[in-house]
Formats: structure tokens, sequence, C-alpha cells
């Protein structure tokens, strides 16, 4: 996991639209990052639709949600459209963002070995130093987590 306080990787990746969103963009607001291990799968979409539960409360707050996995482009639309993601889905396909972002690397499933995302979390600061850090989520109940967490964030500063 990176540390609080460190600054963020820079990255630029393709949305569910094919529009390169970069971290960059967002200087000057929060910007929650959440990597998940693959669209339209029953953690991932409980995950996903938390956030869009709570995506107006985010809204009101000026915080920014991405969502980033290894899934190809061509998957994020329709997993977003089903669901009515209101935010915006990255496509992280070789998994270099993933793992500069501590959050890529070798899973076991069924007894089978290959290389994933992990399911971790980072709330990006204004000044694009990480503030919050959340390794191994549970998908349920996490959007909420990260915006309780994040009123004693901002109302620190």
């Amino acid at each position: 996991m990176l540390d609080i306080g460190e600054t963020a990787p820079e990255f630029s990746l393709p949305d569910q639209d094919g529009q390169t969103v970069s971290l960059s963009e967002f200087r000057g607001e929060y910007v929650v990052v959440y990597f998940y291990p693959r669209a339209d799968t029953p953690g991932c979409t409980t995950e996903a639709c938390g956030f869009r539960d709570s995506y107006d409360e985010y809204e009101d707050h000026g915080v920014t949600v991405l969502g980033i996995s290894d899934d190809p482009v061509e998957d994020l639309a329709p997993f977003a459209e089903e669901y009515g993601l209101p935010f915006r889905l990255l496509s992280d396909e070789d998994g270099t963002v993933s793992s500069a972002y501590d959050s890529y690397g070798e899973k076991n499933m069924f007894g089978n070995t290959f290389d994933g995302v992990f399911r971790n979390t980072y709330v990006v600061g204004p000044e694009g130093e990480i503030v919050l850090a959340y390794e191994g989520v549970s998908p349920e109940g996490h959007a909420t987590e990260i915006l309780d967490d994040l009123a004693g964030v901002e109302g620190g500063e």
C-alpha cells in the first residue's frame, strides 16, 4: 500500500467511452481512486452500486470517483450502463497503474494462479497526496465508510 502523505502516482487511462482521463485533471479537489478486480462480478457490482448510491453525496462534497480495473474498455460501458454508474470507470489492461498503486499482482482462485487487481482504495487530496488508504476492502458499505472518513479529513484542514 502507498502511505498517507505520499504523492499519488500520475496516470492517464481510457474510460468506458474511450476518453482519456488523467489524475492531474482533478488537482485542487479530492478524488477517490478505487481498484476493483472485474466488472460485473458480484463483489465489484456491490462496490460500484455503493458508490452509485452515494454519488450525490460525493458530488455535494466536490469529490470525484474513479474506478480502475484491468478490464478492456469494451467491457466497462455495458457494466456502467447496466447499473447506472454515474462515475468513470478506467481500463488498466496491463496493470501498470494498478501496480504503481500496489494494487496488482499474483492472485489465487479455485487453484489457479494469475495476475489481477486487488480491491484497494485511495483518496487523493487537492495537492495530489494520498489522504486515505484502504487495503483489501469489503465491497459492502465501502462508499459510505469513505464519506465518513473523508468528513474527518476535510474537517481537519
